[in-house]
């Protein structure tokens, strides 16, 4: 019967959950069990079919296997009331009298909301976000002011990275609700994906202050410090934690970026050590060693790798991280058709569920060029705030951008920062319209005052002191910035802009290996690269003719044969004087928050270059999508 129900649909999540509930309402408990299996094998955090699994153990009076299912689901969802009652009676069945009460009180807190809010966390568990944001909205229209409904939609905001739209939610729930710890906790969570550091720990301190112990937010705490450039204080809180929770994997983790951060890349590898010896199946620590670009992985690393990655129950993030990490183990080791299988496997399984598409990009950098005109720029010229003291550094991800800021922070009157979200948060915040997604950028251009450009640039300048320590001129590195260049140039005229240019190819395939812990959608398949790249030269294209002379092309190819002239040339553009650190920028010692920290860290070479060029057999899609620019 279920055969013939599910025919070609082998892995559909729906159909394979009923097939199941329909054999246990059949009494048919071991073939709802194999149809429980495979229902895991395709979608392993499903939690109704562990809460059917436990239904199952129950009919077969098998209470620990129930309560282990029924706990499974109620960890990956904890808005299943059917699961928290069957486990308040299987606790007292088997004597956890607390426990028991605890689930009663799950019971009874979920009989308290509003059937439409518990529906729509539970979809929103089981990553049903868009019914779940119907459902919501739709909820809210009636009741604007129910916090449960708002931090349903902040939850749903954040998971499509629309954070702006969280923030307003969460802080419009805390205004009614200023005990909601939890909600709070969202908060501090989206002010750190906001990169509004200051903010993120101010509400963290409030979180402590009501849960000193809370090891989520102190581990939280932890990482807003080291963001804020607080390094080595986050290190001895990393530290501490650990002395309370050794067999921690995360924290391993996090305790390796920071050392890597603080150029202790010995101490940073014996961390992740650490995390894989405590969590063997840890994907992201294999890739942060991966992500060194120095680590050679030992055989014995390769073959653990590939065997957890082979496991059909691994966790989705495990498995993308040890793809990407194998594929970089094996590129070191020449093994090139294997290591590009795995990061095109990576790369798909980055892709599922992405909401990025190209023609949507394509179209608002012509939507740019339309409005960006000479003559728009000319009715505009003296609006803004006349700081000097930005240097924007910006283009492509893994086109250089990093070495460009180790040369200029090498300058006694030039400060390193990081990538600044600063620019990016203004956009959102400027484009944003009633439902996530919407936006009416670049057209909001337009109606911008001189007033508000002005507020806007001083703003920046204000906001971006906490990440400043006193030097002249301060680097803000946020790639993507290419694409607010107009704005840039309304409120901070006088802010010097440099393009990091490399080699089509290159950046492209170099992209095309970079996991990113967030942002970058267009990096995951070769076609989108390559159409974002060609969409990229256009517009920097458009942007030296309309703004001639703003902006300074630095190639990176240029930097590695000429480091001299393309430093001078650098100093020059930015005002300052020559100073022959900047020529030796490998011994600055500064912290270096990117993945190309341990390569800056060393003299000037061409390991980069061409390094696409034994992949070249699999690389037809991209060098078709860049035409010329490939060659």
């Amino acid at each position: 019967m279920a055969d013939a129900y599910l025919g070609g649909n082998l892995g559909h999540r729906e159909l394979l959950y009923l097939v199941a509930v329909a054999q246990r309402m059949l009494q048919r408990i071991p073939a709802a069990l194999g149809t429980l299996a495979t229902l895991q094998s395709f979608h392993p955090k499903f939690s109704r079919l562990f809460q059917e699994r436990g239904h199952c153990h129950v009919y077969t009076r098998d209470a620990a296997k129930a309560v282990e299912a029924f706990e499974q689901a109620i960890r990956y969802n904890p808005a299943l009331p059917a699961s928290w009652q069957a486990l308040e009676k299987l606790y007292r069945i088997v004597g956890r009298t607390q426990d028991a009460a605890n689930a009663a009180g799950h019971v009874a807190k979920l009989a308290s909301l509003p059937s439409e809010v518990v529906a729509a966390r539970s979809m929103v568990a089981d990553g049903e976000f868009e019914d779940a944001e119907r459902t919501t909205r739709a909820y809210l229209a009636s009741h604007p002011d129910d916090v449960e409904a708002l931090r349903v939609l902040s939850m749903i905001a954040r998971h499509f990275e629309y954070n702006t739209d969280a923030e307003v939610l969460l802080d419009k729930l805390l205004a009614k609700s200023p005990t909601y710890n939890s909600a709070r906790y969202d908060l501090v969570l989206t002010l750190v994906d906001l990169h509004k550091h200051q903010r993120a720990r101010e509400q963290a301190e409030i979180l402590l202050g009501a849960e000193p112990r809370n090891p989520g937010v102190r581990v939280t705490y932890a990482g807003i410090l080291m963001a804020l450039g607080q390094v080595d204080e986050s290190i001895e809180r990393y530290q501490q934690l650990l002395k309370e929770m050794p067999r921690d994997a995360e924290l391993h983790q996090s305790l390796g970026h920071a050392l890597k951060t603080n150029g202790e890349a010995a101490k940073a590898i014996e961390c992740y050590r650490r995390a894989v010896e405590q969590r063997p199946d840890f994907g992201e620590a294999y890739w942060s060693l991966a992500n060194l670009k120095t680590y050679q992985f030992p055989k014995t690393d390769l073959e653990r790798m590939r065997h957890f990655e082979a496991q059909p129950y691994l966790q989705h993030a495990d498995r993308c991280h040890l793809c990407f990490a194998l594929g970089k183990a094996l590129e070191d080791r020449g093994e090139h058709a294997e290591s590009f299988r795995y990061y095109e496997r990576g790369n798909a399984l980055k892709k599922e569920g992405s909401l990025y598409r190209a023609a949507a990009q394509e179209r608002a950098v012509r939507r740019q060029i339309d409005i960006c005109t000479p003559k728009f720029f000319a009715e505009r010229r003296g609006w803004g705030y006349p700081d000097a003291s930005p240097i924007f550094v910006l283009g492509l991800p893994r086109a250089g951008s990093t070495l460009l800021e180790q040369i200029l922070a090498s300058h006694s009157q030039v400060e390193g920062t990081m990538e600044l979200a600063n620019i990016p948060r203004l956009v959102g915040s400027l484009g944003s319209g009633e439902k996530f997604g919407d936006t009416h950028y670049p057209g909001v251009l337009t109606e911008l005052t001189a007033e508000q450009c002005r507020e806007f640039g001083e703003a920046y300048i204000r906001d971006t002191r906490v990440y400043r320590s006193g030097a002249p001129f301060f680097i803000d590195k946020m790639p993507n910035n290419f694409r607010n260049i107009a704005l840039i140039q309304l409120i901070l005229p006088n802010a010097k802009i440099i393009d990091a240019r490399r080699d089509a190819m290159d950046c492209c395939f170099s992209n095309f290996k970079q996991l990113y812990a967030n942002g970058h959608p267009f990096s995951y398949g070769l076609e989108d690269i390559g159409r974002y790249y060609r969409a990229y030269v256009e517009l920097m294209t458009h942007w030296d003719t309309v703004l001639p002379g703003r902006v300074l092309c630095v190639r990176h190819e240029e930097v590695l044969a000429d480091l001299e002239s393309s430093v001078r040339r650098i100093l020059d553009y930015c005002g300052l004087p020559f100073e022959q650190g900047c020529i030796e920028f490998h011994r600055n010692e500064r912290r270096v928050h990117t993945a190309s920290a341990e390569q800056v860290r060393r003299p000037i070479n061409r390991d980069g270059v061409d390094q696409w060029r034994p992949y070249e057999p699999w690389l037809g899609p991209l060098k078709e999508v860049l035409g010329p620019l490939g060659r």
